[in-house]
């Protein structure tokens, strides 16, 4: 067995930003992804984020991975990749799979930063070639430089499904539309307009019915929804695309802390099961920490907070980090993810994480 003093489960923002703080404070830290490049969803991001200058706003998302990349190798954190963890135990023993061998570890302390997996949706002709997640899709044309379709519909309007429809026309295809069942655009305004800008009508009211073709995606069947999310009959319409994308919502990957007997509870709004955990980010088993989307799906930006916050108690936890240190950092980190947390977007999730918090006390 071998011993770390702290292990980091997922080598995306969170897992990162949770690395470099460990890292930061004077703490040996260690990260598995089981991906052959770390950074997460960052590396298929090329759109600019907004917001304020200490948020990266007008810095592009790959170049936010970059620069924590950097960040890491600067601070000498071990990363390894291709390394997929598949057992948890008591203590905090992790069972590692990579280059055809196992092993395991024991962690002085451990930040779960497993991300987020996308939804998807069951209707006549799903399982054709050619309907895919909008993460998938993201990746073919931002990664492989692959473009997955030349006529897409995409289903959902949340940031998910805006940003991706604009990076599809980028690379050359024509989103001949977006349909949401939703009475309202789920994401923000300023990637609706974008799209809209662009000629792509935004359906809300309407799903997707059915997928048709022989051996592949060749139309698409969309109708309008009634206010209690029926189908109202005559308002079928066909529509020729090759591609249906679906961005249908997140659901956290949290089987690593349901391994670990982490308790749970189950928000809506945060993305289905996520786990209890306080306000230094430890779960309900001492020494377990959750950071990122683990926790309830929200933006880069709160996943890269929440991983510093995690770092920080990880690190004062095994005495690396001065308390008064260490309450400075983590006062700074709860300032930015409060105005992060603003406005009608991010109150519900504000709201949300702190009723998560508060069961997390009495547990």
């Amino acid at each position: 067995m071998k011993n770390i003093q702290v292990a980091v489960v997922g080598a995306g923002p969170a897992g990162l930003a949770a690395a470099i703080e460990a890292a930061a404070a004077g703490a040996r830290v260690t990260v598995f992804d089981e991906n052959g490049l770390p950074g997460g969803q960052l590396f298929k991001q090329i759109h600019k984020f907004f917001g304020s200058r200490e948020h990266q706003a007008g810095t592009r998302g790959f170049k936010i991975g970059e620069d924590l990349l950097a960040e890491t190798r600067r601070l000498g954190v071990d990363v390894h990749l291709n390394a997929t963890v598949y057992g948890l135990y008591q203590h905090r023993q992790l069972a590692v799979m990579e280059n055809m061998a196992s092993s395991l570890y024991q962690a002085g302390a451990l930040i779960l930063a497993t991300g987020a997996s996308e939804n998807a949706l069951s209707f006549p002709g799903s399982t054709l070639p050619g309907v895919m997640t909008a993460g998938a899709a993201q990746t073919l044309i931002n990664l492989h430089r692959v473009l997955p379709g030349r006529r897409v519909l995409m289903v959902g309007s949340g940031n998910v499904g805006l940003i991706v429809s604009y990076q599809l026309m980028q690379a050359g295809a024509d989103v001949v539309a977006l349909v949401e069942a939703a009475p309202h655009i789920s994401g923000y305004g300023v990637h609706a307009a974008k799209v809209r800008r662009a000629g792509v009508p935004i359906l809300t009211s309407h799903t997707v019915r059915e997928v048709s073709g022989s051996q592949e995606v060749e139309s698409a069947t969309i109708v309008e929804l009634d206010e209690g999310c029926r189908p109202v009959p005559g308002t079928e319409k066909t529509l020729e695309v090759d591609t249906v994308c679906l961005a249908v919502g997140l659901t956290p990957l949290a089987e690593m802390a349901w391994m670990a007997g982490c308790r749970f509870a189950y928000i809506p709004k945060l993305g289905g099961h996520v786990p209890l955990h306080d306000g230094n980010m430890e779960t309900t088993v001492k020494g377990i920490y959750v950071a990122g989307d683990i926790t309830g799906v929200e933006e880069a930006s709160s996943a890269m907070e929440e991983g510093r916050l995690a770092g920080v108690a990880a690190a004062e936890a095994l005495g690396c980090c001065p308390p008064e240190r260490a309450a400075e950092k983590k006062t700074a980190v709860l300032e930015r993810l409060a105005a992060l947390r603003t406005g009608p977007f991010g109150q519900h999730r504000q709201d949300a994480k702190q009723e998560l918090i508060k069961a997390r006390c009495q547990a």
